[in-house]
């Protein structure tokens, strides 16, 4: 992983992003909770999983905060050009706390198709304000804006087309005020999403620290 800051000398995003496969690749942005948090968030994890619960629960090395999906087959000379959006984003942020409290569903427990902890800015606004400002970026090298409300949340578990088990529903349930603790985020991150037989891995492309005070 490449770290760019402002005033440094580092590896160009030419560099970092040539030599790939021409056809163009899944890419997404996103942010990581700290270390501790997510070693909590994985414990929970692993307390929820059951044998045929009918989950596909995220691996801890997964874990992450999507910004901003920007395709399934990107072409790489777009992300070279995003990755100066990124870089001007950064300059422009300041590091920013994020509290991980509770376990959620979409659309709901009862009915879960997806499983997520929940996200609570301890300053107001400040990942959404910063998803927002990634949209506006975005947009200026040709990604399309996203049509949804970006709502924030960490997913953790997929539920395929079995029924959630009684037993993962109503640990789910105990798990919903469940605190995970709170994360200093001081960088955005550009992801490569390679899929396979046994689901996603993702590689960091491109980390850029926040650098406004």
């Amino acid at each position: 992983m490449t770290h760019w800051a402002e005033g440094q000398a580092r590896t160009s995003p030419r560099d970092e992003l040539g030599n790939r496969e021409a056809k163009g690749v899944r890419a997404f942005v996103a942010v990581r909770m700290s270390e501790q948090v997510e070693d909590s968030i994985a414990s929970a994890i692993d307390e929820l999983r059951h044998p045929q619960d009918g989950v596909r629960w995220v691996p801890r090395a997964n874990l992450h905060i999507t910004l901003k999906f920007l395709g399934a087959a990107v072409d790489m000379h777009r992300l070279q050009g995003l990755t100066a959006g990124l870089r001007q984003l950064a300059t422009k942020t300041a590091p920013f706390a994020v509290a991980a409290t509770g376990i959620g569903a979409f659309p709901d427990i009862q009915h879960p198709r997806a499983i997520w902890v929940g996200l609570h800015n301890v300053e107001s606004g400040a990942l959404a304000a910063l998803a927002a400002r990634l949209e506006t970026a975005a947009a200026e090298y040709g990604f399309e804006r996203e049509k949804r409300r970006w709502s924030g949340h960490l997913t953790i578990g997929r539920v395929g087309d079995r029924r959630l088990t009684d037993e993962t529903r109503d640990a789910l349930n105990v798990a919903r005020e469940r605190e995970f603790g709170v994360s200093k985020i001081e960088s955005i991150t550009l992801y490569r999403s390679h899929l396979g037989p046994n689901g996603a891995s993702y590689e960091a492309l491109a980390t850029f620290l926040f650098q406004a005070r």
